[in-house]
């Protein structure tokens, strides 16, 4: 009996340590319907992309006189909208989930993730910037996939250590996809859709589940 005690005792000094230094509620649903917005606005740039090639091999009068800059106007805003979708729903979520663990959802683990995260990324869509600039729009699926696994890794030290595989998987499919320019849509939908929803469903899986041991934490 003493022997469980114990047991117990240093899985609640763990769970307390854990909890001191990392930020665990994250929420696995939120990864799973990031990756379903994902592939949504893969679907419709599809779409978008294949319009636009007809319109060029049937020599359609244009609408507009730059259909160029309308086509990335449509897939930019495609974008942005998924963006939104996806950090709306994991706050949504996650404030849900810190609450239900009496967890303050803005704290100073909360920020150095937030501070980790970030920094690659905001530094990954400069460079982004420039790919445009300079008419090298090919390298930008594969830079944005390689920057936002970088930024996974750098943010796993401040939070469920599972989301490092989900960047180090990211990086490789950016560095692949460096090699078949022109099909980034398709590395697109690998990252940030199917990959996110596997993800998201071990992660839920894993911790979000009732049952499950705050044990499980890396």
């Amino acid at each position: 009996m003493n022997t469980k005690n114990y047991l117990k005792d240093i899985s609640d000094i763990k769970t307390m340590m854990s909890r001191s230094s990392r930020f665990m509620s994250l929420s696995g649903l939120s990864g799973v319907l990031a990756g379903v917005y994902a592939l949504i606005g893969a679907t419709i740039a599809y779409f978008q992309i294949k319009d636009f090639k007809f319109l060029i091999y049937n020599e359609t009068d244009w609408i507009s006189d730059n259909p160029y800059s309308s086509l990335f106007f449509n897939l930019v805003t495609i974008a942005l909208i998924v963006l939104a979708a996806a950090i709306a729903t994991g706050f949504f979520l996650t404030l849900r989930k810190a609450k239900k663990q009496n967890e303050k959802i803005w704290n100073p683990v909360s920020k150095r993730l937030l501070a980790n995260f970030a920094l690659p990324l905001v530094s990954g869509g400069l460079f982004c910037i420039v790919l445009i600039q300079y008419d090298i729009a090919g390298l930008v699926a594969p830079a944005t996939l390689i920057f936002y696994g970088l930024s996974l890794v750098n943010a796993s030290k401040f939070t469920i250590g599972d989301i490092k595989y989900l960047g180090i998987a990211n990086i490789i499919i950016g560095l692949i996809a460096t090699q078949f320019v022109g099909y980034g849509l398709y590395f697109w939908a690998l990252g940030f859709g199917i990959f996110h929803i596997i993800y998201g469903t071990i992660l839920y899986n894993k911790y979000d589940r009732p049952s499950q041991s705050e044990e499980n934490i890396n």
